[in-house]
């Protein structure tokens, strides 16, 4: 028997479609039911399975991530075993494009200093912020299958937008895009930063003390990408020094953020925790990406949605 071991259950229609499409393996979510020899598939990943799956004698050769980011999984033993890994992009795209831009009408309405003076009690107008989102220029980093439905979505309310990606190829929905090698002097002009990328040695702490010092005291800067794409000290000494005006941080660089920790306390920072990516119907649009890609696999081993690049790490 060959096992596909999951990290959470799955509606019965689903498990019927799973042994439709492969009757030879059988799905489990409790390990104790496994032989650990014989797990050939996993969807979702945990620590404690590495010791077992991680081995010369494991037959494992595909997993199936829950999630688009992979940076927390073990990505070089992955390559070094010859383990597939497929992600579920794509499935968070509404979701954290309409949390991004609750957050940018939000701010542009100065609704965190509405937040704020009410929980004073205080009936002010005098320092609220107020403008047309339209007037403002939005640098979306990163223009993968989010930063591409974010453009597209603000392109329908006539907001022009620019797009950071490796090498300024263009993307669906930007009113125009630029090389990641012009990031810092793109980011000095925006009023708004949008994080989206993944997160790899290039992107680990990408915004630092550097491009904070570089950028306009009145931008905001939104995270909904990676939280260790950003150095989080560097943020906060920039947010407490008027160095930067407002953060929206959905993803931190150590998560659950400590209690103590001084963003919490900043007015002029909002923190969600990690739920940007919170998607109505989960199951539904995961097992459309896991369905197809266990088709292939069972064909002839290949994957044929969202297959990642092990060595690049997305």
């Amino acid at each position: 028997m060959k096992y596909i071991l999951s990290k959470r259950p799955f509606r019965k229609e689903f498990l019927d479609r799973i042994a439709q499409i492969a009757p030879e393996y059988q799905f489990e979510t409790d390990p104790a039911n496994v032989d650990w020899q014989q797990v050939q598939i996993t969807v979702g990943w945990q620590k404690d399975w590495e010791e077992q799956l991680l081995t010369p004698n494991s037959s494992l050769a595909w997993v199936q991530s829950l999630s688009a980011g992979v940076d927390t999984l073990p990505l070089a033993q992955f390559q070094q075993q010859g383990i597939i890994l497929s992600n579920a992009s794509g499935i968070h795209t509404r979701s954290i494009t309409e949390h991004v831009l609750a957050c940018l009408f939000m701010d542009v309405r100065g609704f965190p200093k509405a937040i704020a003076n009410q929980q004073k009690h205080l009936w002010s107008g005098a320092d609220m912020r107020y403008g047309y989102l339209s007037e403002q220029k939005i640098l979306i980093v990163g223009t993968g299958e989010i930063g591409q439905e974010l453009a597209k979505s603000l392109a329908e309310l006539n907001i022009t937008t620019t797009g950071i990606n490796t090498t300024g190829h263009k993307a669906a929905g930007f009113s125009r895009t630029a090389p990641i090698t012009e990031l810092q002097a793109e980011a000095a002009e925006a009023d708004y930063i949008v994080n989206i990328l993944p997160l790899t040695p290039e992107t680990h702490h990408l915004y630092n003390q550097h491009f904070f010092a570089n950028v306009k005291s009145s931008a905001a800067f939104l995270n909904v990408g990676r939280g260790a794409s950003v150095d989080t000290q560097a943020l906060t000494d920039a947010l407490q020094q008027g160095r930067l005006r407002q953060a929206y941080l959905d993803v931190v660089e150590e998560e659950p953020l400590a209690s103590n920790h001084p963003l919490w306390q900043m007015e002029n920072c909002l923190i969600t925790p990690h739920i940007s990516g919170m998607t109505p119907h989960f199951e539904k649009a995961f097992m459309e990406i896991f369905l197809e890609n266990l088709e292939g696999f069972v064909k002839d081993g290949k994957l044929w949605r969202n297959q990642v690049t092990l060595k690049a790490g997305y």
